[in-house]
């Protein structure tokens, strides 16, 4: 027998714990969603996440959309798909970056084991979604819009925050051995997956070990669109979990390797030919009188090198373009949860976040263009950064409850000189200019940015819950936006994660973004514990001052063109939409549901008035839901509007709508778990609004093809627990 490292006697503390863990993330965003992944096995942290939702604003997201999107890809993205206010981009199918109501990437505040994980890399090829994978989540949080002081700074439009479980402990005098295997295939690419997870434990010490492979080749894209190249991935995963329990008090330390052989992506000129990150956590949560206090501390080097795979005409010692990158974080956040009354609960606490990288492109032998030096992009840039918060929530009747939080984060940028791959000649004379400008400067910055959020939450019947906030929030540039000071045609072209074709000039003069954002969720439901449906409707504006956008410097070529980052203001607006709808809920015929979501949001640059850079059209899903005993099943259709309001400054692509057929099913038997599906049943062509455009199209013949979606894709999976 196995139970949780919390004792069900222990009771308080589960309470305590509920209060400061599972709120801190999820309570204070309107459109807070939390995923608890279905296992055979699951800890402490579904009775965790129901606890949350009783206190505050957390709702339990389909499970049954989340096994759909564990099958289908091996992004840990994926496990958003389908929730309010959730969309992504990117041309890897390992790493596309989260967009929270049409802010994305370094606006998004993105949270692994408690650890935030800064892409190294120009294109942003290793974000920190990337380093985990979907089979090793345990609960998985997404909060659009506003979000709490205490769910940290320097972002503007939600948090991602993702979880593997805590250890497992046995019963006193006992011992604990247990685990899981699963292997999955996909069709399209022959893709396949394998994981592991195996526990030995008494009741103080547990000994856990992770294992994942992930493997694919490039896919085909619907419509008999064909092999989209630069689509393939490998990678591999493996790590050891230390747990100590004793009495009120857990201790956790994680250590862990992962590697990235290759990875293609089709709407940059580069692939990722190796990405190794290793890193160690720890994290400790006590007990004590006066509340609750959650420590926690991390390492992690990051080393990760560009090249040109087969698709793009391979990479030796004389052809190809390396680049390569190194980054070392570390840092620390601590929280305390102080009950003050009965009604009312103080969070307190401070977190350091260290981020060093180093960016250089090795010379190419032989190579007139690329040699006879190294080209120091960033040479030993750091990003430091330095946040204390102050939080207080109320329960002033049992109808109405309030948040407020202060937070201020200090912001320290710099980094050293720099050098083109050769001083002289006429190919580097762009960047030989560039560089003398840039070290002629000071590089040091720092920011001095303050939060707040305020929140309300009435219930105005026992059916109508009204949630209304404001939120301001700040980020501070990152280093590339900052420091990437290449001018040459080449050089620039390599620095942007937008997948477009087009050359990015950093700028040090920027200022911090700070956006002001007010939303209100409306949230009907069934008034009786059946919860039998439920609507959600939240509107949402945001005016970000210093918006980090773009200026035009000159064109590259005909269909490319150079731009430097600069400083805008900009709007967002939009509504997000959520309902279920229990059908039929017998004995005979188990529980058929039906799900949906609508998101619209539109984004514009108040000073080029033109359209916010990759906001997704108007989309949504319709799902229905069966159980019936051990089976569960899912017929989902996605519908995409046609993309019209693009950044015509970028020469964004506009895409035309799509409707895509989605099926799954499962079933339990015993200790075996067997999953299929269909992705895109109906082999539907259809182009990614925000998936930018096919780069090596672009270099060949100069066509500016939007990213192909996938095909159709037959997926099976099959899952042993002992």
């Amino acid at each position: 027998m196995s139970y949780p490292f919390f004792a069900r006697s222990q009771r308080n503390w589960l309470w305590l714990m509920a209060a400061c863990a599972l709120p801190c993330a999820a309570s204070p965003g309107l459109a807070a969603t939390v995923v608890t992944l279905p296992r055979v096995d699951i800890s402490t942290a579904q009775e965790d996440a129901a606890l949350a939702d009783s206190l505050l604003s957390a709702s339990q997201v389909d499970k049954s959309s989340a096994r759909m999107s564990r099958l289908s890809s091996p992004d840990a993205a994926s496990l958003f798909r389908n929730q309010p206010g959730f969309s992504s981009y990117g041309g890897g199918r390992l790493a596309n970056l989260p967009v929270l109501n049409g802010m994305a990437d370094d606006r998004v505040a993105t949270v692994v084991d408690g650890v935030r994980i800064n892409p190294a890399c120009p294109n942003h090829m290793n974000p920190a979604l990337s380093y985990i994978d979907p089979d090793s989540v345990e609960t998985a949080t997404a909060i659009a819009g506003l979000t709490s002081v205490s769910n940290g700074g320097d972002s503007l439009g939600g948090t991602i925050d993702v979880e593997r479980a805590d250890p497992r402990f046995a019963r006193h005098g006992k011992i604990l051995f247990t685990g899981r295997a699963r292997g999955t295939y996909r069709s399209n690419g022959g893709g396949y997956s394998a994981a592991g997870s195996m526990t030995v434990a008494n009741d103080t010490f547990s000994l856990r070990y992770n294992a994942s492979y992930d493997q694919s080749e490039d896919y085909s894209g619907g419509g008999g669109i064909g092999k989209v190249g630069s689509t393939e991935y490998v990678r591999y995963t493996h790590d050891v979990t230390l747990g100590i329990h004793k009495k009120n008090h857990l201790l956790v330390l994680t250590f862990g390797q992962q590697d990235a052989p290759r990875e293609g992506f089709a709407n940059q000129y580069m692939d990722m030919t190796n990405n190794r990150s290793t890193y160690v956590n720890g994290k400790y949560v006590g007990d004590f009188n006066w509340g609750t206090l959650e420590a926690r501390g991390h390492w992690q080097r990051v080393t990760h090198a560009m090249n040109m795979l087969d698709d793009k005409g391979g990479h030796s010692t004389t052809k190809g373009m390396p680049m390569n990158d190194d980054q070392r974080s570390a840092g620390y956040s601590i929280k305390a949860t102080i009950p003050l009354a009965r009604q009312h609960t103080l969070r307190l606490g401070s977190s350091f976040d260290h981020e060093g990288l180093r960016d250089w492109w090795p010379p190419l032998v032989g190579s007139m263009m690329m040699g006879p030096n190294t080209f120091n992009n960033i040479n030993n840039g750091h990003r430091d950064r330095l946040g204390h918060f102050a939080e207080w929530e109320a329960q002033w009747t049992p109808r109405v409850s309030t948040l407020l939080g202060l937070r201020n984060d200090l912001v320290m940028m710099n980094t050293g000189n720099v050098s083109p791959y050769s001083w002289t000649g006429m190919m580097s004379a762009a960047d030989i200019k560039a560089a003398d400008n840039f070290n002629r400067i000071n590089h040091g910055r720092s920011d001095v940015n303050f939060d707040v959020t305020a929140l309300t939450r009435w219930k105005a019947t026992d059916s109508l819950t009204i949630e209304a906030g404001y939120a301001r929030k700040s980020r501070a540039p990152n280093l590339y936006e900052r420091y990437a000071w290449g001018q040459g045609g080449m050089s620039s072209k390599m620095i942007g994660w937008f997948g477009d074709g087009n050359g990015y000039v950093g700028n040090p003069n920027l200022k911090s973004e700070i956006g002001n954002t007010a939303s209100v969720t409306f949230d009907w439901h069934d008034p009786t514990s059946a919860q039998r449906w439920e609507l959600k409707v939240q509107p949402y504006y945001t005016y970000v001052h210093n918006y980090i956008n773009v200026n035009f410097v000159k064109n590259l070529s005909a269909n490319s063109n150079q731009y430097i980052f600069e400083n805008h203001n900009a709007q967002m607006y939009g509504i997000n939409t959520s309902g279920h709808y229990t059908v039929w809920n017998t004995s005979r015929y188990g529980k058929g549901e039906i799900t949906g979501v609508l998101n619209w949001v539109r984004g514009q640059d108040k000073v080029t008035h033109t359209g916010l850079y990759q906001q997704m059209p108007l989309n949504g899903t319709l799902g229905l839901n069966e159980t019936v005993g051990p089976w569960t099943g899912r017929a989902e259709m996605n519908f995409v509007k046609a993309k019209d309001t693009v950044d015509s400054l970028r020469n964004e692509p506009r895409t035309p709508g799509y409707a895509l057929l989605n099926l799954n099913g499962s079933y339990n038997w015993k200790m075996m778990t067997l999953t299929a599906g269909i992705d895109n049943v109906l082999n539907q062509a259809y182009y990614m609004p925000l998936g930018g455009i096919l780069t090596y199209d672009l270099k060949r013949d100069g066509t500016r093809m939007p990213m192909p979606g996938m095909g159709r894709s037959f997926n099976v999976s099959l899952s042993a627990t002992f």
